[in-house]
């Protein structure tokens, strides 16, 4: 049976998407149900429920015959099973799925001293920082706050940023790694900032942030994928990738995370200059979309059209153009949002064939190493889901 309330917001949102709203441009209508995707991934992930076990493991890729690959609980992906299960239960509202995204979240508290990489902010917010929201719970709120301090420690001040790879307790450092990505790992320590009115932890996510806009970010407002540094000085050794193409290329899922993280330190910190660099990255990556929206795993891949696409590069866009639209009420982001989901949600790129324990196919990790190309990865079902949430929020508050 339909949740009454989302039936409401459905219906809202069918007349939503068919007119405009101040704009002579009119938005563009969906394609799919938001209820039948939540229906699909409900019935796909308690089946991944029933054949998974909490075992020190986290679900990373869902196989066509049912099975999953898990990785340890220090994989940088380990947050996203549970934040899968947190954003169904986010749209269905049903106690099953908060009882089993709590089983599923608490094995990652051993994390909460983990400094060995920068990603933190992935694996402790969208499990802990997503339960936290549900319940409030003062343990829950513990391990956010002692996370944040840890992925501090790996913040230089002689850089100016986090460092995302590489051991900060090894003497005699000589190179000072900063990706791209690491803006996603920001908003835990912006969220226990404002929580704890802890002004260190604030002046770092900003710090970094800054630097991070004047040294990964080409004229184009395309993005370098990482950047090396002098740890001692922050003087720029070198600009390359790890996962695009070339060191001038850009990488697809590496551009989505910049639009995400600017917008996020928008809504955080409400400095105009986040939001007008959001802004740049995502007209960016717009203009060079490809005919069917969902990009290829790298803009300037040397075989396209015959390169595999990145449904993980376009669920994080679809959700981060949703907010920025919220900020900025320019249409283009929220139809380009809509265009990306209802291309997602087709028959192409939903697993709703074969055995798969998921929702999204056709994903791209690492070309380079031909790891996990045009498979599904858990990071791009969280994303997917998150922007479906994330639109029933936009008509919800009409």
């Amino acid at each position: 049976m339909i949740n009454p309330f989302k039936l409401i917001i459905l219906l809202c949102l069918i007349a939503f998407t068919a007119c405009s709203q101040g704009n002579d441009k009119e938005k563009i209508q969906l394609a799919f149900n938001p209820d039948d995707i939540i229906a699909l991934a409900e019935k796909n992930y308690t089946e991944a429920l029933t054949s998974l076990t909490v075992n020190g493991r986290m679900p990373r890729n869902a196989n066509a015959d049912g099975t999953w690959r898990t990785v340890p609980l220090r994989d940088w992906t380990s947050g996203f099973f549970p934040g899968v299960l947190w954003q169904i239960y986010d749209y269905t509202n049903k106690e099953e799925w908060k009882e089993s995204a709590l089983e599923w979240t608490w094995p990652l508290a051993e994390l909460k001293d983990f400094d060995r990489h920068h990603d933190l902010g992935f694996m402790i917010f969208c499990s802990f920082g997503n339960a936290y929201k549900h319940t409030e719970e003062a343990d829950q709120y513990d391990i956010l706050v002692q996370s944040a301090r840890t992925l501090a420690t790996r913040f230089r001040p002689e850089v100016g940023t986090i460092m995302s790879w590489g051991n900060i307790h090894e003497e005699n450092l000589v190179r000072h790694q900063t990706i791209i990505d690491n803006m996603m790992n920001l908003e835990l320590l912006l969220w226990v900032a404002d929580k704890t009115e802890d002004e260190e932890l604030k002046e770092i996510a900003i710090t970094h942030a800054n630097t991070t806009m004047v040294n990964h970010f080409r004229k184009d407002y395309s993005t370098y994928h990482v950047v090396e540094y002098n740890p001692s000085n922050g003087e720029i050794l070198k600009k390359r990738t790890h996962q695009g193409y070339q060191d001038n290329s850009m990488w697809a899922r590496g551009q989505t995370w910049a639009i995400y993280g600017y917008t996020m330190m928008y809504r955080e910190t409400g400095d105009p200059k986040y939001l007008d660099q959001a802004e740049k990255a995502a007209d960016q990556f717009i203009s060079r979309l490809p005919d069917d929206v969902v990009p290829y795993w790298d803009f300037d891949a040397p075989n396209i059209p015959d390169e595999p696409k990145d449904a993980s590069a376009a669920a994080i866009a679809s959700s981060a153009l949703l907010e920025l639209y919220q900020h900025t009420e320019e249409i283009k982001y929220y139809n380009t949002a809509i265009q990306l989901l209802n291309r997602l949600s087709s028959e192409e790129y939903l697993a709703n064939t074969e055995n798969y324990q998921c929702v999204l196919l056709h994903s791209v990790g690492n070309k380079n190493k031909d790891s996990e190309v045009d498979e599904h990865i858990i990071y791009a079902d969280y994303y997917y889901l998150e922007a479906i949430n994330r639109l029933t929020d936009i008509v919800s508050d009409i």
